[in-house]
């Protein structure tokens, strides 16, 4: 028998603000005549949801914002009600929904335990108990006895994730909340989810827009869009389909656009025209194959004559982790440039960047010193496709050629 069902629901808002007392009885009246009232737009967060987790199932949920993942959660965690259908739970659930969340700001870290504790239905011997284990996990010896509105965001995630994966709920529901921690206790909450998944056995729900984390601790992945399951079942099957349509929304918003949200650190000494991007066969393109020659051209306007003048570019994620940084020393190396249009192009030979969507960065620096006279990233978004006879999957970002050797007096050839 499933741990959770979620049965047909949906959940709808209504838009815009709150009716004034002055609009209700306008209203009224306009029923009275027999005239149309003004109503609010109706919005489906959930729209006809409908799936169920077995006990120990370890279930990421991924979608684009408002795709009504967090909606979702609250409903499990019994938080919010649907308008329609019915989720049954069978078992107790400790819910890491948001920062906050569970934890009463007027109450001390240490009564907080002992209230979520009850909340729980975990009697009071139990939470002594395992009242030391859950405030070294926090990190908060020195403000345990602190009322919790006294503490940081960060300070009041690692209280909440505490208490939540110390006290013996049946099921764990974590809501993104753990990117804001710092990174080792981040490391630590990760640890300890694993320890939950494979020695304990627990029921986790996780949403996170970290989808290597989702591919790597999750058994199964939902895909939600739009308030609807589009997608349910392995996490390499549903990330790669959710990485597909994300590289769709960033084609139709970045790709090829001048207009995109560049980070740029500019001078009067020089302007960039022009960025483009050139296959194997220097057509202009915006998408390439793995392992596939390309060359980026950068157009400029200098204001100044260039002293000297040294090129870099390199290639980054969406999210800013750097690929490559190639520089023009060695390669093009001028006395100087007279003001004008230029052109400085960079051709990456079989690049071994496995498939997704990047950007390209540039910096330019002149004089005997070299001064930054323009630095720029997120300038053009590209994607990398795999080629027709190729399925490399994306659970890295680049592919590095290896040899292989294997030794042993059982071999069977």
């Amino acid at each position: 028998m499933p741990i959770i069902e979620v049965n047909h629901v949906t959940k709808e808002y209504q838009l815009g603000h709150i009716t004034s007392l002055k609009e209700n009885v306008a209203n009224s009246y306009r029923r009275l005549l027999g005239k149309p009232i003004h109503k609010r737009e109706d919005f489906k967060a959930l729209d006809d949801v409908s799936f169920s987790i077995e006990q120990g199932e370890v279930v990421g949920i991924i979608g684009h914002n408002g795709a009504g993942k967090s909606t979702l959660l609250k409903h499990l965690a019994n938080i919010s009600k649907p308008t329609k259908g019915n989720i049954i739970v069978r078992g107790s659930v400790a819910p890491l929904i948001e920062v906050g969340a569970g934890v009463n700001p007027e109450l001390t870290g240490r009564e907080n335990i002992y209230l979520n504790g009850a909340i729980l239905g975990i009697p009071k011997k139990i939470i002594q108990q395992k009242l030391d284990e859950i405030i070294e996990f926090s990190e908060l010896e020195q403000f345990i006895d602190t009322p919790v509105k006294r503490y940081s965001s960060g300070m009041t995630v690692k209280l909440g994730f505490s208490i939540a994966t110390s006290l013996d709920a049946d099921i764990l529901i974590v809501d993104e909340v753990l990117a804001v921690g710092d990174l080792a206790f981040q490391r630590k909450c990760f640890d300890r989810m694993e320890d939950m998944i494979k020695r304990q056995g627990k029921t986790v729900l996780l949403v996170s827009h970290n989808i290597r984390q989702i591919e790597r601790i999750c058994e199964r992945v939902i895909l939600l869009e739009n308030g609807k399951v589009v997608a349910d079942g392995s996490p390499k099957e549903i990330c790669n389909l959710f990485y597909e349509k994300s590289e769709d929304v960033i084609k139709e918003k970045h790709i090829s656009s001048s207009k995109q949200n560049e980070s740029i650190q500019v001078t009067s000494v020089i302007t960039l025209i022009d960025i483009t991007l050139l296959n194997n066969q220097g057509k202009p393109t915006s998408s390439i194959y793995t392992g596939e020659d390309f060359t980026i051209s950068i157009t400029f306007e200098a204001h100044n004559e260039l002293i000297k003048p040294k090129f870099g570019i390199g290639i980054h994620t969406l999210d800013f982790v750097y690929i490559s940084n190639n520089e023009s020393f060695n390669y093009v190396e001028p006395d100087n440039i007279l003001p004008g249009l230029f052109t400085i192009t960079c051709k990456l030979l079989s690049p071994p960047i496995l498939p997704g969507i990047f950007s390209i960065k540039c910096g330019v620096g002149a004089g005997e010193i070299i001064n930054t006279i323009f630095l720029g990233e997120n300038l053009f978004s590209f994607s990398i496709k795999n080629t027709s006879n190729c399925s490399i999957t994306r659970d890295a970002l680049i592919n590095i050629k290896s040899e292989w050797g294997l030794t042993s007096n059982n071999l069977i050839n």
